[in-house]
């Protein structure tokens, strides 16, 4: 009796062992979010208690930062682990365009598939679905899409809420699409006879400030042309909600585990049209409202977990896809309700810039078992996550599979201060940081971008900036270190030119 009591409980122990070596991953992506606009880092007029105690629970990685200061090109690098200015193509993409990562290529999803993990993602795609070449058939199985690039389940929306098509696809399909209906898709000319933005402007409830005037869908001007699908298009108001819900059930179907949530929220994307329960909680407007909208998707999943009790050994990762947009193409009142609250923090620029509000964002860990809760000063990058968490999984990376991924995992887990030695930051061009010298290149264009009015960080010299004395990149160094700004030029164009950076 005595040895077979020992037996079991030198099994549990293993089992125990191997459960906290494969911890179930929530990775939760949100979009637009900005350094400052959570609670946790240091938001006064907006509330995130959800967000707030995953931040309290795990640790805040003061220098996290997306790949790129646009959509597309982060989520690229996240998953595949290669910076996305190495692969044409890979810029903000049109809601019909192709698949951008190759079918069966090595990605963060793949991996922790071979790992044994059930993978799933719901919410925000914007990596292209369909083949290059050929026009997406929304009224069929649309191949290639996410399973083909590592996920068992989908529910997304394919490009982003102001972009057509107005429908989520799951599992390859149009949702609750009637087939007597069919969708047609196009961003070259008008389809149909939906009226667009532009020619009827007495039928938005929310005008645009530049673009977004095509088809009608909701009230609200899209990008892009459709007709057809009617029974299938989304409703603004219950989107968080809609995917919400999906994440949750993937998390109750998979709780024996392991599992991989990749969770991307559409909040605060444009258009911001929150559910009535939360429009007025904050006195931001939309804007604002949005990102209590965004605490309370944080939440449900949080409570998810809490119920089943799994969370103690599931690793959560909250992030945002880049940095700020104020006015990204609707008068929303996001700019006349701003007031005092700086969405970036104390970091200068936000979407679209090369300043580190571009890619510099919320950036937050959380696994009981193994991490003590804390602050961190780490350099890490979304960039990392495959090959931190290859290594964590114990899955060796192939020799051609994601180049720029750096092994961060003992500064994830806070068991090291120190992060990755050197980053690049996209956005319009490339800028490099090496600890805190932050290096952006000379460029043509404008200081200031005309539609959104965030300052772009082009100038037509090279700068330089040390951020441990000068976080908001206000004071130039150039004309100081000269000797810097050359070595670091030449680090950046080596880097650049590179296949490999890890």
């Amino acid at each position: 009796m005595r040895f077979l009591m020992a037996s079991l409980i030198l099994l549990a122990t293993i089992a125990t062992a191997r459960a906290q070596d494969r911890p179930n991953i929530v990775l939760i992506y949100a979009d637009d979010i900005g350094y400052g606009d959570l609670g946790c880092q240091g938001a006064t007029r907006v509330r995130t208690p959800n967000v707030d105690r995953l931040a309290a629970g795990g640790l805040r990685f003061t220098d996290g930062h997306a790949a790129a200061a646009t959509c597309t090109p982060s989520r690229y690098a996240l998953m595949t682990g290669e910076y996305a200015f190495r692969e044409k193509g890979t810029n903000v993409l049109p809601g019909d365009a192709a698949l951008i990562i190759k079918p069966g290529r090595f990605t963060l999803a793949s991996m922790l598939k071979r790992a044994g993990y059930a993978t799933g993602v719901v919410g925000k795609w914007h990596l292209g679905l369909g083949k290059g070449g050929a026009a997406i058939d929304w009224n069929s199985e649309i191949n290639p899409g996410p399973r083909d690039v590592g996920f068992d389940e989908s529910f997304i929306i394919p490009a982003t809420g102001d972009r057509v098509p107005c429908v989520y696809v799951e599992n390859h399909r149009v949702a609750g699409l009637d087939l007597t209906d069919p969708i047609r898709v196009s961003y070259a000319m008008p389809i149909g006879d939906e009226p667009a933005g532009k020619d009827h402007p007495e039928l938005l409830r929310m005008k645009h400030s530049h673009g977004h005037d095509m088809t009608i869908v909701n009230g609200v001007g899209r990008i892009g042309y459709m007709t057809g699908g009617r029974a299938a298009r989304w409703v603004d108001e219950d989107m968080a909600d809609t995917i919400t819900k999906k994440a949750v059930g993937f998390i109750e179907k998979h709780k024996e585990g392991p599992f991989f949530l990749y969770f991307a929220t559409h909040d605060i994307h444009v258009p911001r049209v929150p559910h009535p329960r939360f429009v007025g909680k904050t006195d931001m407007g939309p804007r604002g409202d949005a990102i209590v909208e965004f605490d309370d998707s944080v939440g449900r999943v949080l409570d998810t977990l809490e119920r089943l009790n799994l969370t103690r050994n599931t690793l959560v990762v909250l992030s945002s896809d880049n940095g700020p947009i104020v006015d990204d193409g609707y008068q929303d009142d996001a700019v006349t309700k701003l007031g005092d609250h700086k969405p970036a923090g104390p970091l200068r620029g936000g979407k679209y810039s090369l300043f580190e509000g571009g890619t510099r964002v919320p950036f937050l860990v959380r696994w009981p078992t193994r991490i003590k809760p804390g602050v961190s000063d780490a350099l890490v990058c979304h960039v990392d996550l495959l090959a931190s968490l290859a290594s964590l999984v114990g899955r060796a990376l192939p020799d051609d599979a994601a180049p720029d991924s750096v092994n961060v995992l003992p500064a994830l887990l806070g068991e090291s201060p120190t992060g990755r030695e050197h980053l690049i930051e996209q956005a319009n061009g490339q800028a490099l940081r090496e600890g805190p010298w932050k290096f952006i290149p000379a460029g043509q264009g404008a200081a200031r971008l005309a539609n959104t009015n965030v300052e772009s960080g082009v100038a037509p010299r090279g700068r330089l900036y040390h951020l441990d004395r000068d976080l908001g990149e206000t004071k130039d160094l150039a004309s100081d270190h000269p000797e810097k700004l050359t070595e670091m030029a030449a680090k950046l164009k080596t880097l650049r030119e590179s296949p490999h950076t890890r």
